[in-house]
């Protein structure tokens, strides 16, 4: 059964006007659910993970100021949220949530999280609404837990994923793949193991192409015994904050083709998914559950 990690706190209030579209935490299981693609057995409540996964990826004293609220102000606007022990809370349960899927994917070869996706969160600082890298702490645990000892990250948010370059820059264990846009944000790049910055307007073809001839020889390289997919679907044409052209249509095969490639090399796979920032509400809840949808196809 496809495991998806889900709790009503990652539906955050933000103030009015909040460019954040934090409303699609509650939209994306309920019509996961209304069109019969998932049961409410599919999805688990994450709770406050063991801080030892934490402190084995970020700072301690990063750590011990965020928790009590005690970043400096120039700090906490980095961030992009208002900070507050809700949000702290909940950024412990999202990276929870995508530890316990990485037990899940172990045993049913994928699992998601509804939200995650967290990669400019880095070791000792949050940016761009990430606080705790869930999927570097995963990958850890992973490691960690001897349950893995070669790890890819495919990172095919719209933004490098900066925190997780950094993060993993000096460990030989986890190759990091970053495939986003040239000219968005974060400005000042870090060193991914592999990127691809893309131009503006890249479009379906072009994308996939890259994507497609890219990902088994990178595969085929490192040898991975686990999969991490930062899902994000930010890459869209119309995203406020990104600056691809792909449609929904690129989107749904971009996910076809990650998936399809970890189901056929026997990998298991995590998906957090990431960004997602178009004007439509419906476009953005569209996009990721087309990635829920083609687990259920693929895996099960």
């Amino acid at each position: 059964m496809l495991k998806i990690a889900y709790h009503p706190i990652y539906k955050h209030p933000l103030p009015d006007g909040h460019r954040f579209p934090m409303i699609k935490y509650d939209l994306l299981p309920q019509q996961l659910i209304y069109e019969g693609t998932c049961e409410s057995d599919n999805f688990f409540e994450p709770d406050f993970p063991n801080e030892q996964h934490i402190l084995a990826v970020h700072d301690s004293s990063y750590f011990e100021e965020l928790n009590a609220l005690k970043i400096k102000p120039s700090a906490a606007r980095k961030i992009g949220f208002p900070l507050s022990k809700e949000l702290v809370n909940r950024e412990h349960i999202i990276a929870d949530g995508t530890i316990k899927g990485c037990e899940f994917a172990l045993k049913n070869k994928i699992a998601m999280n509804i939200a995650g996706g967290t990669h400019h969160a880095y070791s000792n600082r949050g940016e761009a609404f990430c606080m705790l890298n869930d999927q570097a702490i995963g990958a850890r645990y992973l490691l960690n837990q001897k349950h893995s000892k070669k790890i890819l990250i495919v990172d095919l948010d719209v933004h490098q994923g900066n925190g997780t370059a950094e993060i993993f820059q000096n460990d030989s264990s986890v190759f990091t793949f970053s495939m986003h846009g040239a000219s968005n944000y974060p400005f000042k790049k870090e060193n991914s193991d592999l990127d691809i910055p893309l131009e503006k307007g890249t479009n379906d073809e072009n994308y996939l192409k890259i994507l497609k001839e890219t990902l088994p020889k990178l595969i085929d390289k490192v040898a991975p015994d686990f999969i991490f997919y930062l899902c994000g679907v930010d890459i869209l044409a119309t995203d406020k904050l990104g600056t691809l052209g792909m449609t929904i249509e690129g989107c749904f095969e971009r996910d076809r083709f990650v998936l399809q490639t970890c189901k056929d090399l026997n990998i298991p796979v995590q998906c957090s998914m990431g960004g997602g920032y178009s004007p439509d509400i419906k476009t953005i809840v569209e996009a990721h559950a087309n990635t829920f949808r083609l687990a259920q196809q693929i895996f099960f």
